[in-house]
């Protein structure tokens, strides 16, 4: 029957970088071959006594063969380049203390590096554009340095730390946590999950509160529903049954002022329009911008910082909320007609970030 030792993975190899985590994965791997405490204290086996019986040779020889085998071990989980700072060394606490001493540095240096990471850890803030479970993860790592040095830092540091970092959006989350939970009870995991976890029940209410998408203010397409060909007799002009006079350009007998030609007036004059192709990209321009707004209908009441005009995917949405844009051409101006006949100003036009159950999502060319 194998022992327990042989049931075990080779030891973990160090090549001079983060020691720290090496030095926490040996203590482990020695104490599963309960040899740590040779290695933490150094201690030599007694000698035997006169005519010692055969269970106090045993139990000598083990203690002797503890101490070459956590040698052995040290040696063997250190790369080359490592292994000749400790070729000399005869024991194993010998070989521990001088790897401690070379990659960790003396008392004094260690109290240094603590003090380091605890000042950072106390200046790190949550940045706007990223999730709880980001700065959670990144929060962690620096804490995770501070504990392999050996300093103290209770969970309960961690998630007060992580309360007070979060921005203001977040305010209203706090809040019904504090209703619901006991802050000096909960783990770190736990209060990410819970932040997490409201956070998408509140994107699940914004999307059910769209009720749905629709066009408004197209000049060209209204009143052209199905049916219209069999309301209105032919155009007097052309005689076609899908034209009408007001938008027939053929006008027999008339002579444009424009060109001076028969048969058509000076509004669809070709001449004209090629003379002024610089004005009719313009006029056409503020006309797409017009035709193609589309809004939301919400169960929204009163207007906030949280209410928006959507469009379907066509051109452009809308928001009062300039503080949110990442990026925001000031330059832009216009003015759009929403479906209550009520014109709205804009004032630019930019790319925001947007919280969402996937992750933080980036939506260009809003107004």
């Amino acid at each position: 029957m194998a022992s327990g030792s042989n049931s075990l993975p080779p030891p973990p190899v160090f090549a001079g970088e983060n020691y720290d985590l090496w030095a926490a994965k040996m203590r482990t791997y020695l104490r599963a071959q309960s040899l740590w405490e040779v290695v933490e204290n150094g201690r030599n086996p007694a000698p035997l006594p006169d005519n010692p019986t055969m269970a106090q040779v045993r139990f000598h020889s083990d203690e002797v063969a503890k101490e070459g085998r956590a040698l052995a071990i040290i040696q063997a989980a250190v790369h080359d380049d490592v292994f000749i700072k400790i070729l000399n060394l005869d024991t194993a606490k010998e070989a521990w203390d001088k790897l401690k001493e070379e990659f960790q540095g003396s008392e004094r240096i260690r109290r240094m590096k603590v003090l380091n990471l605890i000042r950072e850890f106390e200046a790190i803030k949550m940045k706007e554009a990223e999730t709880v479970k980001e700065f959670a993860d990144r929060l962690s790592k620096v804490v995770t340095q501070i504990r392999l040095l050996g300093e103290e830092l209770s969970d309960q540091q961690v998630v007060e730390k992580i309360l007070v970092c979060l921005p203001e959006r977040f305010e209203s989350k706090i809040s019904s946590l504090e209703e619901n939970k006991d802050f000096s009870h909960i783990s770190i995991s736990e209060l990410v999950n819970a932040l997490q976890a409201t956070k998408h029940r509140r994107s699940l209410r914004m999307e059910e509160n769209v009720e749905g998408v629709f066009v408004v203010n197209t000049k060209e397409e209204s009143n052209r529903g199905g049916g219209w060909k069999d309301k209105y007799p032919p155009c007097s002009y052309c005689k076609k049954k899908n034209d009408t006079e007001n938008f027939c350009w053929f006008r027999p007998g008339v002579k444009c002022r424009a060109c001076n030609q028969l048969g058509h007036v000076e509004k669809v004059c070709k001449s004209k329009a090629k003379q002024q192709g610089q004005q009719a990209q313009v006029v056409e321009h503020e006309e797409q911008n017009k035709e193609h707004l589309f809004v939301a209908s919400c169960y929204l009441a009163n207007r906030s910082k949280e209410e928006w005009l959507i469009d379907s995917g066509c051109t452009n949405h809308m928001t009062n909320d300039a503080s949110i844009f990442k990026e925001l051409d000031h330059s832009h101006f216009s003015k759009v007609t929403i479906g209550n006949e009520e014109s709205v100003e804009v004032k630019g036009k930019g790319v925001i970030a947007v919280e969402t159950s996937s992750g933080t999502k980036y939506i260009s060319d809003v107004l």
